[in-house]
């Protein structure tokens, strides 16, 4: 088991990737917190989990735009299961393919509260716990949004863009404390992250459309799940501050 005695703490991890992540890190021996907006989605994920490994999982509700919330899931874990190695920072929310000169205060603020605050306060509350314990090992789940800048509206992708960059500087800033921080990029996965799409602009839609002709195909959870896993697991002890692309060759065009 590549994570036998790990204690892991997983945002969004109710639905999509980051319920795959969590199943498979449990699989693989780690204790999970699942912490989601959604309870009861969570809760029915820590259910199923320990109905084949007694006591592995454990559910937290949590929102994690707010920075309290955020403190208490990793105080919470710490008091669940005595300590925390790895935080993924997966929960993540959709804009509405709206440009610049569209997008509204609202969206972008509601966008950047989830998708960069959120693993920003994370990250902060679990780097002090990590710096103490001189080990830790933290994944952001970031999108090629991240990379390129048509596939989302503007919110999105600048939101992923951001993320990378928390990513790269939190590496380098703790490499010589013990602490890990990668992200992966995925492209096109089946997940429900369109339900927080809301109003979706046409022009927006039409546009970044045209980029999804040449994607060769889409993945699913439990692919990106395994990427975490790797991520996680000491067999990338030297991987640090990188950002592992996971879209079946969309972005190779």
């Amino acid at each position: 088991m590549r994570l036998l005695n790990k204690v892991a703490v997983v945002t969004g991890g109710a639905s999509g990737m980051g319920e795959a992540i969590c199943r498979k890190f449990a699989k693989e021996g780690a204790k999970v917190v699942i912490a989601d907006y959604n309870y009861e989605g969570a809760l029915k994920v820590a259910n199923e989990i320990n109905a084949e490994t007694l006591d592995a999982a454990a559910a937290i509700k949590t929102d994690i735009s707010i920075e309290a919330d955020a403190d208490a899931m990793i105080d919470t874990a710490i008091a669940l299961f005595g300590k925390v190695d790895i935080l993924v920072n997966n929960a993540g929310i959709m804009d509405g393919f709206e440009p610049v000169g569209e997008v509204s205060n609202e969206r972008w603020e509601k966008v950047f509260a989830v998708n960069v605050n959120g693993p920003m306060h994370a990250s902060r509350k679990a780097i002090q716990y990590f710096l103490e314990q001189g080990s830790g090992n933290i994944i952001n789940i970031a999108s090629i949004g991240g990379l390129q800048g048509g596939r989302a509206g503007v919110a999105y992708v600048a939101s992923k863009h951001a993320v990378i960059g928390l990513t790269k500087n939190t590496a380098f800033m703790y490499a010589k404390k013990g602490i890990r921080c990668n992200a992966i990029a995925p492209g096109a996965v089946a997940t429900n992250i369109a339900q927080s799409m809301g109003t979706v602009s046409t022009f927006g839609q039409e546009t970044t459309g045209v980029g999804m002709a040449i994607n060769p195909a889409f993945g699913m959870p439990d692919q990106i799940a395994s990427v975490a896993l790797f991520l996680a697991s000491d067999d990338s002890s030297f991987v640090n501050g990188s950002v592992v692309t996971a879209d079946g060759g969309w972005t190779s065009y």
